[in-house]
C-alpha cells in the first residue's frame, strides 16, 4: 500500500502578503505501540513477543544511557540518534555556561540504506480513495 497524504493549503507566515500555496501533507495510519511492534518481530523471528518486547525497552534503556552520557549512537541500517541543545547566545567565550541551554533535543539520522529504501515510497490522495 502507498503513503496517504492530504492537501493543505498554507500561507508563509514570514510573508503574510504572499498568496497561500498547497502542500501535501501525509496522513496517519494511526499509531502503532511496543507491543505490537514487539509481536511483529517476534513473527519475524526465534523471539517470542516478551522477549522481542523486553528487547525494545532495553534498546530505550541502552540508547537513552549512551546519550545521557553524550554519545552518538549508529543502530546499524536504521541511522544515527545524537543529542543537541537550543540555547541562548553571549558575547564573549567566557560568558558561555550550561544556563544557557534552554532544551535538548534528539535528533535521528535515516542511514543511506534507510534513505534508499524510502525513495520507493510511493503516495496516494486520500480523496482518491473515494472515488
Amino acid at each position: 500500500m502507498s503513503i496517504l497524504y492530504n492537501k493543505v493549503e498554507r500561507g508563509n507566515p514570514s510573508k503574510p502578503g504572499d498568496p497561500k500555496l498547497w502542500y501535501p501533507i501525509l496522513k496517519s495510519m494511526g499509531l502503532v505501540r511496543e507491543k505490537e511492534v514487539a509481536k511483529r518481530i517476534a513473527d519475524e523471528t526465534t523471539l517470542n513477543p516478551k522477549e522481542a518486547e523486553f528487547a525494545i525497552a532495553q534498546l530505550y534503556k541502552v540508547l537513552t544511557d549512551y546519550l545521557l552520557n553524550g554519545k552518538t549512537v549508529q543502530l546499524g541500517e536504521l541511522g544515527t540518534f545524537r543529542l543537541t541543545v537550543s540555547s541562548e547566545g553571549a558575547a564573549t567565550e567566557a560568558e558561555v555556561t550550561a544556563s544557557q541551554i534552554k532544551h535538548v533535543n534528539i535528533r535521528f539520522s535515516a542511514s543511506e540504506a534507510l534513505k534508499e529504501t524510502l525513495k520507493k515510497a510511493t503516495f496516494t490522495a486520500v480523496e482518491s480513495l473515494s472515488k
